[in-house]
């Protein structure tokens, strides 16, 4: 038992102390900040331990499980290990089924309303679609309309304010009669020949793949027109080949990825999003074939918004005629190109196969980029 202090006494040892350390809450304080110290330490040490004694990919297996045991739970504790361990959390970042899905019905939306125009022959084109509201938005409040910024031969191309900001959205459909939709598809997906057609990607590559739904992150880095600086965009993108229905279709959108961190050298887009579907005339295989391209992103500029208006609506029809072009001398050249629509779905290691819930796997991993073979 600890001696009684008398009031006075009392008094004055807490006054010498308040005198000595600020008081007894910077005694607390400085209390805390040893064992917070202490922690941080120890799970440092920790983290080399496992470093040493397991595998990256082991190292991923197991921190996968104590993110599904944590997650839900408050504070996100699960986001905050993962953050410092260096890892990507798919569970939360892989694009779903029903991103893709969307993205199609956009598609057949847009194709109702232009089929009367098709049976007469005026036009493959549709008339300026109609705002949705789509799964993101509060069901509440009402898109804005489209404005149509440029009627072309073989494009249309829309664009729409979003919400809340002094950006737009941008939405182009278009035909191609002179190659085929395997072709135009495998051109934008093949990285290392963008690298060739585009002049100005500065690097491109694909840092990280799902072995569960096939989606895959990929690093961007583009010049940007001068004096601006060169933009770099962290994005998870996953594809899709339906034989049955006759269609295909591309999403993209920013993530932040650990192994990525935000350089000095570039600015960091943090907003961007992008679905293409393909729908051939025929097959995938024969020339023809219609196409729609939603996009929108915040380049971080300092301009008004009619000049970044004006950069979008006139970049990405020159974007889209380069594209052609490489798809184009991919054709006619015989440059190798790979094929994305003949690749297998991964194949799940053992340690993959251990962590992914079964109807998981049967529902999403059908469309992995693997075995990719040359066309």
């Amino acid at each position: 038992m600890f001696p009684r202090r008398p009031p006075a006494a009392l008094a004055a040892w807490l006054a010498g102390a308040g005198a000595r350390g600020g008081g007894l809450l910077a005694l607390l304080a400085n209390q805390c900040r040893f064992v917070t110290g202490l922690r941080v330490r120890r799970a440092q040490q920790i983290a080399q331990l496992y470093g040493r004694l397991y595998s990256e990919s082991s190292r991923r297996v197991l921190l996968g499980r104590l993110w599904r045991r944590l997650r839900g739970r408050p504070g996100h504790a699960s986001a905050l290990m993962a953050a410092l361990a260096g890892v990507f959390v798919w569970d939360e970042e892989r694009i779903q089924e029903e991103e893709l899905q969307r993205s199609i019905d956009e598609m057949k939306r847009l194709e109702e309303m232009s089929s009367m125009f098709q049976s007469s022959g005026v036009e493959r084109h549709p008339p300026e679609p109609k705002s949705q509201t789509e799964g993101s938005e509060d069901s509440g409040g009402k898109e804005q309309p489209w404005e149509m910024v440029m009627d072309k031969k073989h494009f249309k191309l829309w664009r729409r304010p979003i919400t809340g900001t002094h950006l737009y959205q941008y939405r182009v459909f278009g035909t191609y009669t002179d190659v085929t939709p395997r072709q135009f598809f495998n051109v934008q997906l093949d990285t290392e020949y963008r690298k060739k057609w585009d002049a100005l990607v500065i690097k491109l590559e694909v840092i990280e793949r799902d072995v569960v739904s096939g989606s895959e992150v990929l690093h961007w880095v583009t010049h940007f027109p001068y004096p601006m600086y060169s933009r770099d965009y962290v994005y998870v993108r996953r594809y899709s080949v339906d034989q049955e229905n006759n269609v295909m279709v591309l999403v993209s959108r920013a993530v932040e990825h650990p192994s990525v961190p935000e350089s000095p050298e570039f600015v960091r887009v943090r907003s961007y999003e992008s679905q293409m579907v393909i729908r051939p005339h025929k097959s995938f295989d024969e020339n023809g074939f219609d196409y729609l391209l939603t996009y929108s992103d915040n380049p971080q500029t300092v301009f008004p918004r009619y000049c970044v208006s004006w950069m979008v609506s006139s970049g990405m029809p020159d974007f889209l005629e380069k594209l052609h072009m490489a798809t184009l001398k991919a054709k006619n050249m015989e440059i190798k190109v790979k094929d994305y629509m003949s690749s297998k779905p991964l194949e799940m290691s053992s340690e993959a196969k251990a962590t992914t819930p079964s109807s998981e796997r049967k529902n999403e991993g059908s469309c992995g980029p693997a075995r990719i073979e040359y066309a």
